[in-house]
């Protein structure tokens, strides 16, 4: 999760028209329960170097990537993605920062952090709130500030009681909403632009493979069938639930998307506790309580907005 690297809404939206017959419910839901069960994947990866794991997970989703545009006829967006100084300039930036995000999150999984990386992706819809107030100059409620503060006060009871695993939680939520923000501000279409990261972030992946192969010892590539088949699967882990997300976007109202989007971290949460027994200590508790209800409070204000007619 994102490690769950989806677009934003809007970016998603980009590749076809606003609204499409069908609910797009099984898509959103097929998007985000892959996302919701992305630690079991990768802790059969258990051993493997993180950085070995995003570099294979960058170049296999390439020639997947590629196939897909094929088929939707998006290849000539992406050409176009690669031929504009501008939109090449922030798709690179982009593309350092998914691959900061999801290098985070392998780790977190690896070392039983699961829980950490689920509260960064339900502290993410607060910070782009942030993020669009300061930066794109987007308004704010009274009920979205309500929800604002009492993420603030979770993590800080989170920062008093647990400052060792505090990092990963913060850096998942800035590098995927500093990710969302870069993706809004580029006129780049979900796929197009994911598969021009994909393309961008390849040469430093191959470098990364190169040097594991000669050098990184017999825990990665090559050590295993079992290993092999998996790291190669990383590509279809990653372009497959997009283009579900892709799909649902295109379809359900953004009111109903972001309910979905809950899903994801919701799940890993309870892998983290009932299958892998991450403590639950008392400040973590406290947290996601506090960041719980603050999401609460930003969903029902946003329902209430889009019955208005707002935009949300």
């Amino acid at each position: 999760m994102r490690d769950e690297p989806a677009t934003p809404i809007e970016a998603a939206r980009a590749d076809a028209p606003p609204t499409e017959p069908g609910s797009g419910l099984a898509q959103g839901l097929g998007a985000y329960f892959i996302w919701g069960f992305m630690p079991l994947f990768f802790k059969q990866l258990t051993g493997v170097p993180p950085v070995e794991v995003v570099a294979h997970r960058v170049i296999w989703s390439v020639p997947l990537l590629l196939v897909i545009l094929a088929f939707r006829k998006q290849l000539p967006a992406f050409w176009g993605v690669l031929k504009t100084p501008k939109t090449r300039l922030l798709m690179l930036l982009s593309s350092t920062l998914i691959a900061a995000n999801w290098l985070i999150y392998v780790f977190a999984v690896l070392a039983d952090h699961i829980l950490a990386a689920s509260l960064g992706y339900y502290l993410t819809p607060l910070l782009n709130v942030l993020l669009g107030y300061f930066f794109l100059k987007e308004g704010m409620t009274r009920a979205t500030f309500v929800s604002v503060v009492l993420a603030f006060i979770g993590v800080a009871i989170l920062a008093a009681g647990a400052l060792d695993t505090l990092w990963i939680s913060l850096a998942l939520a800035f590098s995927f909403g500093l990710y969302g923000l870069v993706r809004k501000l580029a006129p780049v279409g979900s796929m197009p632009g994911l598969a021009a990261e994909t393309v961008m972030l390849s040469p430093v992946a191959l470098g990364a493979v190169g040097w594991f192969l000669l050098y990184g010892g017999s825990a990665g590539f090559g050590s295993s069938l079992k290993i092999d088949l998996l790291l190669i699967a990383g590509g279809a882990v990653t372009a497959i639930p997009l283009l579900l997300f892709a799909g649902a976007a295109r379809r359900m109202r953004l009111t109903a998307l972001g309910f979905v989007s809950y899903i994801g971290p919701t799940m890993q949460f309870a892998l983290g506790v009932f299958l892998y027994d991450e403590p639950l200590t008392t400040p973590r508790l406290a947290c996601f309580a506090l960041i719980w209800t603050a999401l609460v409070v930003f969903s029902v204000d946003g329902v209430r907005r889009s019955r208005r007619g707002e935009a949300i």
